[in-house]
């Protein structure tokens, strides 16, 4: 059998065994002065960019208000507007940096539907590549991740540098 390294990963798994965070981790990300550890790619007028610390497929983006906010009838207009551009904007960075075949893109609304941090809104945009699903998350509930988030990140930056 061989086996397949993701040192990484304890973070995620620890995380469930730590106590609960009482504060939010987009909150936090935002108090930040350190981006690139925060992996936020791009701060808008309303909302940012940010990389999944913990995420579905290489490149895995969300999109996330400054403000506070859970629920989407408390988004005011220009927040909105600001984040569905930004899904436009992030799914060229990936399309012009990773090359993917696809996309997800969407909102787990509520623990019901999936949402981790339900309590502050957050766009999802997932690149998906024709394969990029195997046995382990049947067999083994494992997700290969097979590019580090510090190189995706690189690549990416480079995009939201540009401006565009």
């Amino acid at each position: 059998m061989q086996k397949l390294f993701s040192p990484w990963r304890s973070k995620y798994i620890n995380s469930f065994i730590k106590k609960k965070k009482t504060t939010c981790i987009f909150c936090d990300a935002i108090e930040s002065k350190n981006d690139s550890k925060k992996l936020i790619l791009h701060r808008g007028k309303t909302c940012f960019v940010i990389m999944n610390l913990f995420p579905y497929n290489n490149g895995h983006l969300m999109i996330v208000p400054f403000k506070h906010i859970g629920e989407m009838k408390k988004l005011d207009d220009k927040c909105a507007l600001e984040m569905h551009k930004l899904v436009s904007t992030c799914i060229d960075a990936l399309t012009s940096q990773m090359k993917p075949h696809g996309f997800n893109v969407g909102m787990n609304l509520g623990k019901v539907a999936g949402a981790g941090v339900e309590e502050h809104l957050h766009i999802h945009i997932v690149p998906r590549w024709n394969g990029d699903t195997n046995f382990m998350p049947v067999l083994a509930d494992v997700k290969m991740i097979s590019e580090d988030l510090k190189t995706t990140y690189s690549k990416l930056k480079k995009y939201f540098k540009k401006g565009k």
